[in-house]
């Protein structure tokens, strides 16, 4: 008796392992997807050099590269906001977590789809500045430069960095003046409880500090090619707009292993202002002795 009792507990064992396998393959599976979809522009232009059979076609390449830019972008958003709709509507994960469990976001997709597309405190300056830094070559002479594939490596660093950079400069709206704080990113944290498409949503001075001061910094600490500024910029537009949602993503628990910021983690902050003040990762926060994993919130539970 005492030998089929340990041989039912090793077979659910067995089968709850194997469930927990299948469930991070699954969602290992779907990050990834998502992530090549989202900067499928520069790995198709650069894959065998597609991107020669346009530039060969083209008068003033120095353009073309800025049109690639915003292009990728555009194609990367179309795909993060594809995902999320998907997922708001229970197609691909039936298990819909909202992170603020006594706070439901209600809202008409299409209507708060065009209110953050149209938002000038995010798209518009964002690429405002891309526009003018390149035409009037304010970056880096490598950053013009077609040759050889996305550096991954640089990526990475330009990630790291950017985030870093937009960590310190969020404590310092937060802890520097008050005056500053209602000036530059008051607007933004009037989404205590905010949805994925108050990404953006905040004011002019909030911009220039936290993503166009650190992207200006960014581009001359790191001179990479085009490819890796592309999918550096991609990744990072659609990363910060992934962590403003309502839900969270299925991944999520994969990307706290390795301390990679979550919608979780950005609740906090929005809801009580004085914890993760980074958005990609989390390391300065842990560093710097103001990381609050959301599991630990009453509010939330």
């Amino acid at each position: 008796m005492y030998q089929i009792f340990n041989s039912f507990n090793l077979i659910n064992l067995i089968s709850n392992s194997l469930t927990k396998i299948n469930k991070i393959i699954s969602n290992l599976f779907l990050v990834t997807s998502l992530t090549v979809s989202v900067v499928v522009v520069p790995l198709l232009l650069t894959y065998q050099d597609n991107y020669k059979l346009i530039i060969s076609n083209t008068y003033n390449i120095s353009n073309i590269g800025l049109i690639f830019g915003l292009l990728s972008v555009a194609v990367g958003h179309f795909f993060t906001l594809t995902y999320f709709y998907l997922l708001k509507n229970k197609y691909i994960y039936n298990n819909l977590v909202l992170i603020q469990k006594n706070k439901l976001n209600n809202y008409i997709y299409y209507d708060a789809l065009v209110t953050h597309l149209f938002q000038p405190e995010g798209f518009i300056i964002i690429s405002g500045y891309l526009i003018v830094t390149w035409i009037y070559k304010i970056m880096p002479s490598s950053y013009y430069s077609f040759n050889g594939g996305i550096i991954w490596t640089d990526v990475l660093l330009q990630l790291l960095i950017q985030d870093g950079l937009q960590f310190i400069m969020h404590i310092i709206q937060h802890k520097s003046s008050s005056f500053l704080y209602k000036i530059s990113h008051k607007p933004h944290h009037h989404f205590t409880n905010p949805k994925l498409f108050d990404a953006f949503n905040g004011s002019y001075i909030d911009t220039i500090m936290m993503i166009i001061f650190p992207l200006l910094i960014t581009s001359q600490l790191i001179h990479t090619n085009i490819w890796s500024y592309i999918t550096f910029g991609t990744l990072y537009a659609n990363w910060l707009v992934l962590i403003h949602s309502e839900y969270s993503h299925p991944w999520d628990f994969l990307f706290k292993l390795v301390g990679f910021g979550t919608p979780g983690d950005h609740h906090v902050h929005h809801k009580l202002f004085i914890y993760n003040y980074g958005h990609l990762f989390m390391y300065w926060d842990i560093l710097y002795g103001t990381y609050k994993n959301h599991n630990e919130i009453f509010l939330f539970n």
